[in-house]
């Protein structure tokens, strides 16, 4: 059986070695110039991690604090690391599903060479169309108002800097920005994208750490959380929603060269956000405390300095590239709808994408809750299309002794039973269903509603000083 593995596995490598390699050499020789296939062609390791490592850790950064003060400090590190693990797991079963689903395809002699795999044609070709409408829907959903949250925070941020205008005026002015994004390609062109992001967001994480340091504890400071369940359960759904960025896994791993290689990828980058979450996360809450409960962007409380600005230009920029993470797949999808997934024209396919960052837009000037939001698409979306619904479909696909013998990839050194695999994935589903799904639902839902109650929908400045928020009324 191990003969016939290794069989499979060269087979598998071979292909994508072919395949890649040919893209790699046609881009290579389209451009005619080194620099741009150095900069614009990546489909390496390296790059893979970089773009996990990258659209982890985006605007959640900000909001972290604003989760530990509403759960406490020693709740805010246990959940951070657990939920980081856990994500990292299932991210492994999505990398294990699309190998074999690839594979199987392979060997019918079906040719993805313009074709981007997507998870919902992984779901689909493993468990049946019932399954690929199911991840179609959750998929996009939760992609809509991730590109959503981050048109809120670029808003939210650049306030911070420049007042002269309300939050909502904002959000129209980045929505523009951000609909160049139609104009690239596919994850493969995002090498320096996701290069320059993650050196954003680490120099992000560390002013914030080091601000919060250097200013100290405000005045009569106070660390109540946690002080109320629903609070708690909205905070322990924004870090679900943190380690839950791999809804865009398979179309990452469709980009590299090898992707059997992604295996434990997303465990290397989950390590490293540690390194910025949580010390930059400890440190604000330290500082600030109960006053981060009314302040979900933690550069709210931060006092206004240069390096202070330096930070929010550079999550306005990493939220561009986040935002196109996040759309990206949805104009994958658009773009098989009304069959122009095979255009080679690239003006073409940006027009025919444009239509869907319109209703983006429409959400983000409705719903500018920044920070609530986060948790209510943690609770209602991230937790079925990030950790359900994997944990479910590596059970199901592999739930034959057939299909347990023939898999592709075997169960990991570190957890070498198929039992094992079972009991662990049991266990997801039913703590994700019930402490993300129900009690995170019942909280962060409770606490959107309570937003929109007190601010109302279209709210022209979320959270704005009273003074500031009356100049723009």
């Amino acid at each position: 059986m191990s003969n016939q593995k290794q069989g499979e596995e060269a087979m598998v490598s071979s292909f994508n070695d072919t395949v890649h390699e040919e893209k790699e050499e046609v881009s290579k020789d389209e451009s005619g110039f080194r620099l741009k296939s150095i900069l614009w062609h990546g489909g390496s390791v390296y790059d893979a991690w970089f773009s996990c490592a990258s659209n982890q850790v985006a605007q959640v950064l900000l909001t972290l604090p604003y989760s530990f003060s509403q759960m406490g400090m020693l709740s805010g590190i246990i959940l951070q690391i657990f939920y980081g693990f856990l994500g990292s797991w299932t991210a492994y079963l999505i990398s294990v599903l699309y190998v074999e689903y690839r594979s199987r395809k392979e060997k019918e002699n079906v040719n993805f060479k313009n074709h981007v795999i997507q998870w919902f044609e992984v779901l689909d070709g493993l468990l049946g169309p019932t399954w690929k409408a199911v991840g179609l829907a959750f998929n996009c959903t939760f992609l809509l108002f991730g590109s959503v949250i981050q048109l809120i925070a670029c808003a939210s941020n650049i306030y911070y800097i420049d007042d002269k205008f309300d939050k909502r005026t904002w959000t129209y002015i980045f929505g523009a920005c951000c609909a160049t994004t139609v104009f690239i390609p596919s994850f493969h062109n995002y090498r320096i994208w996701s290069f320059l992001g993650l050196g954003m967001t680490t120099y992000t994480a560390w002013y914030m750490t080091i601000a919060s340091l250097v200013h100290g504890q405000v005045d009569g400071v106070t660390h109540s959380g946690p002080a109320k369940a629903v609070l708690y359960f909205t905070g322990a759904t924004n870090i679900l929603y943190t380690f839950g960025g791999h809804a865009v896994t398979v179309e990452i791993m469709h980009a590299m060269w090898k992707p059997q290689r992604f295996k434990y990828i997303y465990l290397l980058a989950t390590l490293y956000v540690f390194t910025l979450t949580l010390p930059s996360a400890a440190a604000t809450y330290w500082a600030f405390g109960d006053q981060l409960l009314t302040h979900s962007n933690a550069f709210s409380l931060l006092p206004r300095t240069g390096w202070r600005d330096a930070a929010v230009i550079l999550m306005l920029i990493h939220q561009f590239i986040t935002f196109g993470f996040a759309c990206t797949p949805l104009y994958f999808v658009w773009e098989k709808v009304i069959g122009m997934h095979d255009t080679k024209s690239i003006l073409l396919r940006a027009l025919c994408r444009l239509p869907v960052v319109i209703p983006i837009w429409f959400f983000a000037i409705i719903f500018p809750f920044f920070g609530p939001i986060n948790s209510a698409v943690g609770a209602l979306l991230v937790t079925f299309t990030v950790y359900i619904i994997p944990a479910l479909a590596h059970m199901l696909t592999y739930r034959s002794a057939s299909a347990r013998q023939n898999a592709v990839e075997k169960p990991p050194v570190f957890l070498p039973s198929w039992t094992a695999m079972y009991v662990l994935n049991a266990f997801i589903v039913v703590w994700v269903l019930v402490v993300g799904f129900g009690l995170g639902g019942w909280a962060s839902m409770s606490n959107f509603i309570k937003q929109v109650d007190t601010f109302g929908l279209f709210a022209k400045c979320y959270q704005c000083p009273p003074s500031a928020a009356a100049k723009h009324h």
